[in-house]
């Protein structure tokens, strides 16, 4: 008896000193600072060696844990992240709730999010990682902070819009993108037409100002969902490979009668009905 109660014991100290594995349960739970007096609940997983880490910002009525499904798979694939409740919103609501906040102006509560961001990058800079290393990732209403916060830090290495508009509560994101010149992802939910329509000119005016050679701008397209729910339902796979390619590979045209597809690519297929120009039309009809 006493020596089947020693080897529980000794099983169980085994198990709980072996490492955990790098996913939700992983990440520290930590307080950012902002320099206007909000403290900001956050949730931070440091990245694997040479491996980025995001800065998650939610959409309106959503907070951090709504990125769950989304933490899991980046820390699978040994990225970091740093998942922000942006002012008002989940458990940073020391300053008020963002229900009570003004939805104009353009120094309104919603705008100020963007000193929301500067914290977070702040935070990861205090601990070594550079904006080279860093990407700003929102959905809806943070999709918008986070463009309009590239003007403050031009040099974040990635960007990626989930849902992003052109005006969600005063917070613009055209104007930023004017700007950027960092690789940039862009997706958008097709059965929203005013949103699929905003999100491509928000692609086009990105695509201008990076430059097309350089194919710096990635889009994606999902037809039934968007925000968080088009993130877990669709997208997880692409954003993962987009996150370790970054800048997308070329596209060529497509096949003629003369020369296939394959021929076209040297060996590598290319769907012919996949590219946005294919795709406008038959979500606008």
């Amino acid at each position: 008896m006493q020596k089947s109660l020693f080897l529980l014991c000794l099983f169980v100290v085994l198990v709980t000193a072996l490492p955990l594995h790098a996913d939700k349960a992983g990440a520290q739970a930590v307080t950012l600072s902002t320099k206007d007096g909000w403290s900001l609940a956050a949730s931070y997983l440091p990245a694997e060696p040479e491996k980025r880490t995001l800065i998650l910002l939610h959409d309106l009525g959503k907070k951090k844990e709504d990125f769950t499904s989304f933490e899991k798979a980046l820390a699978n694939a040994g990225f970091g992240y740093l998942a922000v409740d942006l002012r008002g919103f989940g458990q940073s609501i020391g300053g008020g709730k963002a229900s009570s906040f003004a939805r104009e102006g353009v120094d309104n509560p919603f705008n100020k999010m963007t000193r929301d961001v500067d914290a977070a990058v702040e935070f990861l800079h205090q601990r070594g990682v550079e904006d080279e290393n860093i990407c700003l990732f929102g959905t809806g209403l943070g999709a918008n902070v986070a463009a309009k916060s590239t003007t403050f830090w031009p040099d974040i290495a990635l960007l990626a819009l989930i849902s992003p508009t052109s005006n969600v509560r005063d917070v613009l994101a055209i104007p930023a993108m004017r700007i950027y010149k960092g690789d940039v992802l862009i997706a958008a939910g097709a059965a929203d037409k005013k949103m699929f329509l905003e999100a491509s000119v928000i692609r086009n005016v990105a695509y201008l100002t990076t430059g097309a050679e350089n194919g710096k701008v990635t889009f994606l397209t999902a037809y039934e969902k968007t925000s968080h729910e088009m993130l877990d339902q669709y997208l997880i796979p692409a954003v993962i490979q987009w996150l370790n390619t970054s800048q997308r590979p070329e596209v060529l045209p497509d096949a003629t009668a003369e020369v296939s597809a394959q021929e076209q690519t040297a060996g590598v297929p290319v769907e012919s009905s996949r590219t946005e120009e294919a795709l406008v039309p038959s979500v606008l009809n």
